[in-house]
């Protein structure tokens, strides 16, 4: 690891400079606004409406599509710590920065989630638990479908809320990191593809663990629900609603580096071919290719042709010819003598 990049695909970016407190307040303020939404929907809109499976997906959809809208530009809108654990081991967040993330999104739902609960219109015939009931994550004697499922004697089991969450934070993550841009910031894709997959994780998870999703969001309302008189009590099943979207941030992260890292191999290999594509053409075009009207081309011949051994014959035939110039030179000096 050398300069400012880690192994693999991490970039290290600054941990903290002077946009980091706009960003974590932005993340306090989306998280405030999406869980606040959430609850409102999960209590008056279950007593009140009766609201099914269609109403909660949509409903969670369009909360945090819009928290997107209004917060993504500033700091990525992740309103998730699970959507901030995959954006760090990405590179995409810096790891300090991250932390204040998560602390920052606790805190939103956990004020959003006071507010909610402490506003409820309570009675006798009217108690905390038939509001909470909806609003908080659980499985077995704390889901959402307890009371039904009950009559006939069957729960939801945690394997299968684990399962549920897990197919369901992958998703979620895998929707939000992958519209997120390398300097943290979402791009135009990032709201309609959020809305969407918050929305199909909620319906998958709804009828089993009430959507939980994000850990931010169980957190908060488990906190004001406890000891309210629910059937189960949240925060005892709490830290499945942390250990599922973390265990699919990791996985999602994985895939990514993993992705990359394969791409930038391929890239690499694709231009050490064109540079040594480049080289051999380049030294064709040096090569010099001689006609054989060129001077260089005949004295090359002259030389080779001065390099061939003589036959027998020619041999005699050059002996003849000295002898004869030879002769011949006799003779002229006889004559000058003469």
């Amino acid at each position: 690891m050398t300069g400012n990049q880690y192994s693999g695909n991490l970039v290290e970016k600054p941990q903290l400079n002077s946009e980091t407190p706009i960003r974590v307040g932005a993340e306090f303020a989306g998280t405030f606004l999406v869980t606040f939404a959430l609850f409102v929907v999960g209590t008056l809109g279950q007593v009140l409406y009766g609201a099914n499976v269609f109403f909660v997906a949509v409903a969670t959809g369009l909360a945090y599509a819009a928290g997107s809208a209004l917060f993504g530009r500033v700091s990525g809108g992740h309103f998730n710590p699970a959507v901030t654990v995959a954006a760090v081991f990405t590179g995409k967040t810096a790891w300090l920065e991250g932390i204040f993330y998560v602390i920052a999104q606790v805190l939103g739902a956990v004020a959003s989630a006071a507010i909610v609960v402490n506003f409820l219109p309570v009675s006798k015939t009217v108690t905390s638990s038939m509001w909470l009931t909806s609003a908080v994550n659980g499985f077995e004697a704390g889901s959402v479908s307890n009371s039904m499922l009950s009559q006939a004697s069957i729960t939801f089991s945690v394997t299968m809320a684990i399962i549920l969450e897990i197919i369901a934070g992958l998703i979620v993550v895998g929707a939000a990191v992958s519209t997120l841009r390398q300097n943290g910031e979402a791009d135009k894709q990032h709201v309609l593809y959020s809305g969407i997959a918050y929305g199909i994780g909620a319906a998958i998870t709804f009828p089993v663990t009430g959507a939980g999703l994000n850990p931010a969001r169980s957190t908060g309302i488990a906190i004001f629900a406890q000891n309210k008189g629910l059937t189960q009590e949240p925060l005892q099943q709490l830290w499945v609603f942390w250990i599922c979207p973390i265990l699919a941030a990791a996985i999602v992260a994985l895939v990514i580096i993993i992705t990359n890292m394969i791409r930038a191999s391929y890239a690499s290999k694709l231009a050490a071919s064109d540079s040594q594509e480049e080289d051999l053409d380049f030294v064709e075009s040096d090569e010099v290719v001689y006609s054989s009207e060129s001077p260089e081309y005949s004295s090359e011949k002259d030389s080779e042709e001065a390099e061939q051994p003589l036959t027998s014959q020619e041999q005699a035939d050059a002996e003849v010819s000295d002898e004869k110039s030879k002769s011949k030179s006799d003779s002229d000096k006889g004559i000058e003598s003469d």
